[in-house]
């Protein structure tokens, strides 16, 4: 089927038997870990869900949110249930970056005298990285994670320490104390997946969590995936399809918030500095996969790109003057701009790719 937004292609192949058995058990450890995480955490289910994709898509996390609203709980417990290697730093303003990833130190050996350097690996060689309160920490120590997240990797004395795999770093940040805090850069922010917002629990939740907390109870978390079956599941996810009519409405969200843009929208040239990179539609596709299967489904629709379009795009645009004095944050934008792309078209599109998949052949 021919458009003028693209051909229905999907992209990646058909997927092999053994491939629908891993996407199954995807799916069914999906239902098993949100089983596990609701015998501590209590709501936050919008929250665990973005977690879990940004897991399954290899990506990093930002959580947001005021202080006791679990976010460290959160990912504590997620590590705990996967069976993964978990480590917690603690932004301080007097934290070194050799405090994170390591540092070389002189080891002498005793039976001939001479002396080596020996690498002492730090906090971030671990599978899960709780970085709590990233933003409490100078730009220097902040850019130590700019290598680990970017390359899994680490650099120290000339030579490279590869980090385990698999490899995630979830930060938290408190939004409303700004009192001796620094911002991240923006090409830091660029390398967290999604900006998650974590709100307040509603009176029901509130009602069992402060129950819950006063008592005194026993927890018994079980583990659900292995660091290998992670590994698996985020290469599956890679393969599931995705059509181009779904690529060129993730591409819109990157491309209609850069003011240079033809089409650009007034509101985004009004209340918007700089818009989001190519990364942006990266991770809105990849985001859209691991969605889609966990929905139970093996195609992506461009329902999935609305549903993770705020948690990719909010920290990656910048906004102006205008937006701080009217109050205008970066959700708003993201917000306008789904109303302001057409869906129909799209939409149609959406249901033929997913009848031609349906009624492909199986490998």
């Amino acid at each position: 089927m021919e458009s003028h937004i693209g051909t229905i292609q999907p992209q990646g192949g058909d997927l092999a038997a053994e491939e629908l058995a891993a996407i199954e058990k995807l799916q069914r450890s999906y239902h098993d870990m949100k089983t596990e995480l609701a015998k501590v955490i209590v709501g936050q289910e919008g929250v665990i869900e973005e977690l879990l994709i940004a897991l399954f898509c290899r990506g990093h996390a930002l959580l947001v949110g005021v202080p006791g609203l679990a976010k460290t709980l959160l990912i504590s417990t997620l590590a705990r249930t996967l069976g993964l290697s978990f480590n917690r730093i603690q932004f301080t303003p007097d934290l070194m970056p050799s405090d994170i990833t390591g540092t070389e130190v002189i080891e002498e050996d005793k039976t001939t005298g001479g002396r080596q350097l020996r690498f002492v690996r730090g906090p971030v060689f671990a599978n899960v990285i709780l970085a709590d309160e990233i933003n409490r920490t100078p730009p220097k120590t902040q850019a130590a994670l700019l290598e680990a997240m970017q390359e899994h990797q680490v650099t120290a004395g000339g030579k490279q320490h590869r980090l385990p795999q698999p490899f995630f770093v979830l930060a938290t940040q408190n939004p409303i104390e700004q009192e001796g805090t620094y911002p991240l850069p923006e090409a830091q922010l660029d390398r967290f997946m999604f900006n998650i917002n974590v709100g307040y629990p509603s009176e029901d939740e509130e009602f069992q969590i402060v129950r819950l907390t006063t008592m005194a109870r026993t927890v018994d978390l079980k583990h659900v995936l292995s660091g290998d079956d992670v590994l698996q599941l985020q290469e599956i996810v890679r393969k599931v399809p995705v059509a181009d009519h779904v690529i060129r409405y993730a591409l819109q969200f990157s491309r209609l918030t850069r003011r240079t843009e033809s089409g650009c929208p007034d509101f985004v040239k009004e209340f918007v500095e700089w818009g989001a990179g190519p990364r942006a539609s990266q991770y809105l596709i990849m985001a859209g996969k691991a969605r889609a299967l966990l929905k139970g489904r093996y195609h992506v629709s461009t329902e999935d790109i609305r549903q993770v379009a705020l948690p990719v795009m909010r920290h990656r645009i910048v906004t102006n003057f205008n937006a701080e004095a009217e109050g205008v944050k970066s959700d708003h934008i993201v917000r306008r701009l789904l109303e302001h792309i057409p869906r129909q078209q799209y939409e149609e599109l959406d249901r033929t790719a997913a009848k031609m998949i349906k009624d492909a052949p199986a490998a």
